[in-house]
């Protein structure tokens, strides 16, 4: 019999206002067998790996206490919430984590596991799924202890249930991480009419600009729903070098870490967090940073 809170919980959340968008859907249905070809139309998030593998990684390990060698991502559990075809996934299992990758395209996840397959370590460390963040917010209350979305929420229908999603399997003080794209004029120009349009290097109407979030309006929607927003950098993509780095402006792509708010009193459920981090992470709660 199902509890009154559970009950809330699946009305909250049910499909009946789901974030995925149908559309967006149909756009990435024809390419979902290239994921794996890195001169392909993937090709810069390929090459996004080298920063935002190391971003996730060096984050997480200046807030733990303790890590293995070889292993530092060991014993945490990370959602990887549209994980197309596991360009990121593999990497963060490859660094130790336990992985599962969610993706509401059934041809992203069958790619996805033919792919770690021809590793057996990637195997055990790596689950993929075939669903929505909703549908699985009643299975995984509390669950992780971080949840990636790159380059997710410029694709979502609804970004608020989104985040209230992320906050529902986020463990306290879990941390989420989100890569994305500013709403301005800069870019429009290089998003969408240099990169889709011109170079060719995103698949003309991948992105729409209404649907680009300004790490403003990102920051007061993770603040309102219970996280800590702790750091938000600037990622620049030279097309020539096929290469990204770090800058100061968020005018086009950017990254964002947020610490979801711990319960009162309580020190970190996870090893993956330090009791100092907790508790500057608790008194933080709710404050800009």
């Amino acid at each position: 019999q199902l509890s009154l809170f559970s009950l809330t919980v699946k009305r909250l959340f049910s499909t009946s206002h789901p974030s995925v968008d149908s559309k967006e859907m149909k756009k990435f249905q024809r390419l979902a067998h290239k994921w794996w070809d890195e001169e392909g139309e993937y090709s810069a998030l390929h090459s996004m790996n080298d920063i935002r593998v190391p971003f996730i990684r060096d984050t997480l390990l200046n807030m733990s206490s303790n890590y293995h060698l070889g292993n530092p991502l060991s014993g945490v559990k990370i959602l990887d919430v549209g994980c197309g075809g596991g360009l990121l996934s593999e990497p963060l299992g490859r660094l130790g984590a336990s992985v599962t990758g969610i993706d509401p395209l059934e041809d992203n996840i069958r790619t996805a596991d033919q792919h770690k397959s021809f590793d057996p370590l990637l195997a055990k460390r790596i689950q993929y799924k075939s669903s929505s963040l909703e549908e699985i917010v009643e299975e995984s209350m509390e669950t992780f202890d971080v949840i990636v979305a790159s380059e997710v929420v410029e694709h979502v229908a609804d970004l608020e249930m989104f985040i209230k999603c992320c906050s529902r399997v986020l463990k306290p003080e879990g941390s989420l991480f989100i890569t994305t794209i500013n709403k301005t004029q800069l870019s429009y120009v290089l998003g969408i009419v240099v990169a889709e349009k011109i170079l060719g290097i995103v698949p003309e109407g991948t992105h729409e600009w209404e649907k680009f979030v300004p790490p403003e309006e990102l920051e007061h929607l993770l603040e309102s729903n219970g996280f800590s927003v702790k750091t938000v950098n600037g990622m620049l993509y030279n097309p020539l070098l096929g290469s990204w780095s770090w800058m100061e402006s968020t005018s086009v792509n950017y990254a964002m870490h947020a610490v979801k708010s711990g319960a009162q009193g309580q020190s970190s459920p996870t090893d993956a967090l330090s009791e100092m981090e907790s508790e500057q992470s608790s008194a933080a709660a709710g404050t800009a940073v």
